[in-house]
């Protein structure tokens, strides 16, 4: 092992996935023919390829400048191999370029620098490249390329921040790339072939669920999913998840296993920080096979479902990152932060976080939908008053997310939940719909198509919707499936069922408005007098300035029976009719007689 000054070089190439999904073949036959085209270019100015990877490679050069120039050639000459295809078969490479000191085992570099190589290759437009300016000092003076001066970024696990400069072909369109641009994709996540540990004749059962899940993982919007090329390339290699989230530059893996028994099958699935070794989440799926295809599906759902959500957990849960230069990306993570803990007071700290990323960052689309989010949950847990001021902002917030990243699935999922609490019927269920159909997977996105048939009086669909969001996804603050839950079943008569959801809610937490009001009036319902009275005196304890009428005002529902039956409820348990009630309630009436 040794130490050396050399100048690195990474590449990629942009879109390889969506080129890969819709012609595998054709795609891994060009791209082995654009690497051998440009490989003379490498060796002419001094460097050699360090290795492949399924969709790039790693390059050193003894000289900063004949790396640069080495860029410059093999992007021209891919502009020239590009020109006479299809715009969707054109095959563009994203370049990083840095220099500094490497430690040389085995023929790999390791390092700081080549870390920062890579990171710099994230933020290159495609067909150009991004070279540190700590590099392009160097290299300047013999450049005949004009660059482009980006500015200082921070990257993840790079402790100072590290200066830009960008250039394109002529004729490309030459993108500065934004802070937020390279920090929103802060989480890097690498699913690892799962293992078979059954016959060798189930290899394709265990490879294709690992597909499944690297395809289901992609459809969310908060992190990166790294392409199968990069993680299939170690199946069946036994080395360190440390090691290997270095070589793919991941912050996080997936890793499992497949056992299969007659007629069962067994899945383990195990999210880790490699960084650290620490064992974020784990689950076990045991499963009967019956339909093959629906079963694999199935247990494809459940798992992204619960690792998305712990993921958001842990990026939320990082320890905040040291240093003056605040960017949109930190302050909406550590609204995140406070978001989780779920108090009145995080809550509102979560919510000053969220305005402040939003200020900085006017373009961070989930910003918006996690300020929505909020101001939703915080009228409905009693927390803030719901003005009609305040619900127009919420709608605002939730559209400019949408309009910002019309492929999340979360956005229009919170644009579907604002619509269903004002009332517009048809306008929540078009959104849910786009929401599902967008991700498929994601189990918030069926829930909040549940409050569309919620809304309208459609309890046992809402029901069956809930239910399933609860079962695979019950751990998401976004969503209080329990609460949901309780009404629904109260709405049909099903006051049992209201009381467990009710206490289940209230079990994460205990000040929850509504569960606390669903609890009173199912309690009423079901003749349970001296339990009523008790519940209604936690909820008025809680919410000393609540009546029904004021309480009802943010309810929206589009029956009128299903209004009347609640107030009913709220009523016969002693909530105030309004704030110049006087007369007793039924509950404390029939307790006094």
């Amino acid at each position: 092992m040794e130490r050396r000054l050399a100048a690195i070089v990474c590449a990629d190439v942009a879109g390889y996935s969506r080129m890969m999904g819709s012609d595998e073949a054709g795609t891994h036959a060009a791209f082995k023919a654009h690497r051998s085209a440009i490989h003379p270019i490498i060796l002419n100015h001094g460097g050699r390829v360090v290795k492949n990877t399924g969709d790039g490679f790693l390059l050193e050069f003894p000289s900063i400048v004949g790396a640069t120039e080495a860029a410059i050639a093999m992007q021209t000459l891919m502009v020239e191999r590009n020109d006479h295809l299809p715009a969707d078969r054109a095959m563009q490479f994203r370049l990083g370029i840095h220099m500094g000191d490497v430690i040389a085992d085995e023929d790999e570099v390791f390092g700081d620098d080549v870390n920062i190589a890579v990171r710099l290759e994230s933020v290159a437009s495609p067909g150009g490249f991004a070279i540190s300016a700590k590099a392009y000092k160097e290299a300047s003076k013999h450049l005949t390329v004009p660059l482009v001066d980006g500015g200082n970024h921070r990257f993840k696990n790079i402790k100072d921040p590290v200066g830009i400069w960008t250039w394109t072909p002529e004729g490309a369109t030459t993108r500065v790339p934004e802070a937020k641009e390279a920090l929103s994709r802060t989480a890097i996540v690498g699913v690892l072939p799962f293992a078979n540990l059954s016959d060798a004749q189930d290899e394709y059962f265990s490879d294709g669920l690992t597909e499944d899940l690297i395809h289901a993982l992609s459809l969310q919007s908060f992190y990166r999913v790294l392409s199968r090329n990069s993680t299939f390339a170690f199946k069946g290699k036994n080395a360190s998840t440390r090691l290997i989230a270095r070589e793919i530059d991941a912050t996080y893996l997936i890793q499992g296993s497949v056992r299969r028994a007659g007629a069962k099958i067994r899945v383990t699935a195990e999210l880790i920080a490699p960084e650290t070794g620490e064992q974020l989440w784990t689950g076990r799926y045991d499963r009967d096979i019956g339909d093959f295809f629906a079963m694999q599906d199935e247990i494809t759902t459940s798992l992204s479902a619960a690792i998305a959500t712990e993921i958001v957990r842990a990026e939320a849960s990082a320890p905040a990152r040291l240093t003056t230069d605040v960017t949109a990306w930190d302050r909406f993570l550590k609204g995140l932060s406070h978001y989780y803990r779920q108090t009145k007071e995080d809550l509102d700290s979560a919510m000053v976080l969220f305005k402040e990323a939003i200020a900085l960052d006017p373009k961070l689309s989930i910003a918006h939908a996690y300020l929505a989010t909020i101001q939703i949950q915080s009228i409905q847990f009693g927390w803030i008053k719901g003005t009609r001021e305040l619900w127009a902002e919420a709608m605002n917030l939730a559209e400019n997310s949408v309009r910002l990243d019309p492929r999340s699935s979360f956005a229009f999922s919170v644009l579907s939940w604002a619509h269903a609490m004002e009332g517009h019927y048809e306008a929540a269920m078009d959104a849910a719909k786009r929401a599902v159909a967008l991700n498929p997977y994601d189990m918030g996105a069926r829930g909040v198509r549940g409050i569309c048939h919620f809304v309208i009086g459609e309890h046992r669909q809402a029901i069956e919707l809930f239910s399933m969001a609860a079962q695979r996804d019950n751990s998401d603050p976004r969503y209080q499936w329990a609460a949901l839950n309780a009404f629904s079943h109260y709405l049909l008569g099903q006051y049992d069922a209201t009381l467990s959801w009710a206490r289940e809610q209230l079990y994460v937490n205990p000040n929850h408005l509504q569960a606390l009001a669903i609890r009173a009036a199912a309690l009423a319902q079901s003749g349970r007098t001296g339990e009523a009275i008790e519940a209604t005196s936690v909820l008025m304890g809680n919410y000393p300035t609540l009546n029904v009428d004021r309480h009802l005002r943010n309810f929206h529902w589009k029956r009128p029976e299903d209004l009347a039956h609640y107030r009913e409820g709220l009523l016969k348990a002693g909530v105030p009719v309004s704030k110049l009630t006087l007369v007793q309630s039924d509950v404390k009436r029939a307790a006094e007689s």
